[in-house]
């Protein structure tokens, strides 16, 4: 089962990761003013990850395919890692999808 992990940045905003079984990381946040912004951050992508629409698959100006997942307003809520392939980038939407509704939160702030 995956999890968020919620830290501290250096400038003192809150962030959160969702990370798959293994460990990967497959999502990360916007950073956010408050740990209860952040909370609604994780409540956001659990109830909008199984939302296929809410994907917006995009490029790199180098040519790497990543994705944001957006919230029914079209803020961005979480942004994937860079993929080589958009093959890696579709595994990457669907591990989100499966991973976020029941993931834990870990809060390391």
């Amino acid at each position: 089962m995956g999890k968020f992990e919620i830290k501290k940045d250096k400038a003192g905003k809150f962030r959160f990761n969702l990370k798959a079984a293994n460990g990967q990381v497959i999502l990360s946040s916007e950073a956010y003013e408050s740990k209860s912004a952040c909370e609604n951050g994780i409540e956001s992508v659990r109830k909008n990850s199984g939302d296929n629409a809410r994907y917006e698959r995009k490029e790199a100006k180098n040519g790497s395919p990543y994705f944001n997942l957006k919230a029914s307003n079209g803020q961005v809520i979480g942004t994937s890692e860079m993929y080589s392939q958009t093959s890696g980038m579709e595994n990457g939407i669907s591990s989100v999808k499966k991973n976020a509704p029941g993931a834990s939160v870990e809060d390391n702030s």
